[in-house]
């Protein structure tokens, strides 16, 4: 199975996050074909939480999974442990006072 490229795995979530009239910013951009994705959902209340894709080896599932989560500033400080381990990571941030990610719609969770 070909697997899609970072940059427009990214794309498509920004115009998906766009349609639905979630305001989206790229904070860090990453290696175009195989950097790994960030995502941290600000709820504009100071929490926010940050996720990342996981890979269950037994199973083969991909799922989004929680990095940080409370207080804005220690969820930043782990995307900022992040950057360090992994240059080519991006960072895309989520500002929606309801919690709306999109993460687990249909095309977006898999």
């Amino acid at each position: 199975m070909t697997r899609l490229t970072a940059e427009l795995w990214v794309a498509a979530y920004l115009t998906r996050l766009r349609l639905s009239d979630i305001p989206v910013f790229i904070t860090q951009k990453g290696d175009a074909t195989a950097g790994a994705v960030l995502v941290k959902m600000n709820t504009l209340d100071g929490q926010a939480v940050a996720y990342q894709r996981s890979f269950d080896l037994m199973t083969g599932d991909r799922r989004w999974v929680a990095l940080a989560d409370g207080v804005e500033a220690d969820v930043d400080a782990a995307l900022t442990r992040q950057k360090s381990f992994d240059p080519d990571v991006w960072v895309i941030e989520v500002e929606d006072r309801e919690g709306r990610h999109l993460l687990d719609e249909p095309g977006l969770s898999d």
